[in-house]
């Protein structure tokens, strides 16, 4: 018997030990999950007439989603196109004004070169070369104010043409197109509510790649670099943890105080340096949720 019970006393002994290595054992780092949160606002203001998402929803990049009601800018639009329409009727008139008034000067040419050889033989008298040159001079204003005008419409046809484009731009942004591709947290806006330029309509984040930030002390710094593997523990259950791996992917340049949610009160006043570790997120990480590290 006494061989038996000397086995049992250390095995028990083996196994108190082990247990008390597992309890006090501490990980190297303590911190909290988190995800880079977008938010979306609106580019344009009024009535939301689609909106076609649901918090938990995973969306793409480049998916539209909803859109503004654009009915005023569309005629807004249509005004300044019969405008532009308008001027350019005008630029056509000035083009033949031009081209009646360049033959009318042609022909005062031809009667002039008739009057000069006529005035050479003294056929023709000194006021009806005058009178000729006057006339053609008086074309040469003529062509000269006219151009004058198809310069001024053809500025205004420019002017029209970017506020066409402001419009249009407008309009564009009037459908709501999903930025980034992620998850959409929350939702803050419904169909058929008025919206303005600048108001929130939902935050989305990517929860593919989701990041815990750590706090590690001074003398920890040496102990890691950017691109680092390292374990990332998580909680199976009330006792045990589930292990992943995580990268380093940002160490702060400068220290700060250690966040209250971080373990003890000694330990939160201490200074340190904040860390990021990416990790590859399965479905089961969420934001907010507490994780540790081992280096």
């Amino acid at each position: 018997m006494k061989p038996i019970y000397s086995a049992l006393i250390v095995m028990a002994v083996a196994a108190l030990l082990a247990g008390c290595s597992d309890n006090t054992k501490k990980s190297d780092a303590y911190g909290n999950f988190e995800a880079t949160e977008v938010l979306i606002s609106a580019e344009a203001s009024g009535k939301l007439i689609k909106f076609n998402i649901e918090e938990g929803d995973t969306i793409q990049k480049g998916t539209a989603i909803g859109f503004i009601d654009t009915v005023q800018l569309y005629l807004k639009k249509d005004q300044l196109i019969a405008t532009k329409l308008s001027a350019k009727s005008k630029l056509e008139n000035i083009a033949s004004q031009i081209a009646v008034i360049e033959e009318q000067k042609q022909n005062s040419i031809v009667d002039k070169n008739r009057i000069d050889n006529l005035y050479k033989a003294n056929a023709a008298t000194k006021k009806q070369v005058d009178d000729i040159n006057g006339q053609i001079k008086v074309f040469d204003k003529q062509v000269g104010a006219t151009l004058t005008q198809k310069s001024s419409i053809l500025n205004d046809m420019k002017s029209l043409d970017v506020q066409i484009a402001q419009i249009q731009d407008q309009i564009d942004k009037s459908r709501i197109i999903n930025p980034v591709n992620g998850t959409v947290l929350t939702k803050m806006a419904q169909e058929n509510e008025i919206t303005s330029y600048g108001k929130a309509l939902y935050k989305i984040a990517d929860l593919n790649n989701i990041y815990l930030r750590i706090y590690i002390s001074g003398d920890q710094l040496a102990k890691i670099k950017l691109g680092q593997k390292v374990k990332v523990l998580v909680d199976a259950d009330a006792k045990n943890n589930r292990q992943l791996t995580g990268e380093i992917s940002w160490i702060s340049s400068k220290t700060e105080f250690t966040p209250k949610i971080i373990q003890t009160k000694d330990e939160r006043v201490n200074m340190v340096y904040a860390v990021k570790v990416r990790v590859a997120n399965d479905g089961s990480l969420k934001i907010g949720m507490p994780g540790e590290v081992n280096f």
